[in-house]
């Protein structure tokens, strides 16, 4: 909500901008997507959230939590206040997004291949050389900011989270993939069926939510196709 409301005030305030044919994003940026078309439903025209839900599940922000306690348990890392850089503690974080990152699938079709590597257990190492040195009090905060989304958390709607969709009317595609283990494709298709205009369309994928990254030519060319068919 504090995000969205702080882009919204750049974009009108030192853009000048009043509408906006399309707002889309992927992960928590699917997240906001959500929030524009709810907080500001006569500015946004089209929106495309990409591997994102209206709010964070139960499911999702147990995830997160254990990502959090994975940083917060080293004792290196002393409440924010580390002096040397908390390995273990992050090896334990990315060894916990590596294996929910991708789905079942991807591993059981030796996934990890398409990285180069010739065992699955290195793919906690793999992702952290992707992705390079992350501030682990950043990752915190991170982790909060996505914890506490929901749509429906604000004085707009107060926790009314079916109002919080119906409010929409955006046209727009509700797009996750089939095998995201962070966004259930089942809650978006949930969200789907209460926003008037718009429909639930999923990427096929083994890649989990990093499907949604379109780094897979095919899976892009769906989402690319959607969008033309969206705005024109």
């Amino acid at each position: 909500y504090d995000n969205v409301r702080a882009q919204h005030k750049l974009v009108t305030e030192e853009l000048g901008i009043s509408k906006i044919k399309l707002v889309t994003g992927f992960s928590m940026g699917g997240l906001q997507t959500f929030h524009w078309a709810a907080m500001f439903p006569d500015m946004v025209e089209n929106f495309v959230p990409i591997c994102g839900t209206a709010k964070c599940s139960g499911h999702n922000w147990l995830f997160l939590e254990s990502l959090a306690v994975a940083i917060a348990v080293d004792p290196v890392f002393d409440n924010g206040n580390y002096i040397q850089y908390p390995h273990a503690g992050m090896q334990a974080f990315n060894t916990i997004y590596s294996a929910w990152a991708f789905s079942q699938e991807f591993f059981r079709q030796n996934g990890h291949k398409n990285f180069g590597l010739d065992s699955y257990k290195k793919m906690p190492d793999a992702f952290d050389d992707r992705l390079g040195p992350k501030e682990p009090n950043d990752l915190l905060i991170h982790i909060r900011a996505w914890q506490n989304a929901d749509i429906s958390n604000s004085p707009l709607y107060n926790g009314d989270f079916k109002a919080a969709l119906g409010s929409i009317t955006a046209k727009g595609f509700i797009m996750p993939t089939s095998t995201d283990q962070y966004f259930w494709a089942d809650d978006n298709r949930d969200e789907a069926s209460l926003i008037p205009n718009a429909a639930f369309r999923e990427i096929p994928s083994m890649w989990g939510h990093v499907g949604g990254s379109l780094s897979q030519p095919d899976e892009k060319k769906i989402v690319d196709d959607s969008i033309r068919e969206l705005i024109g």
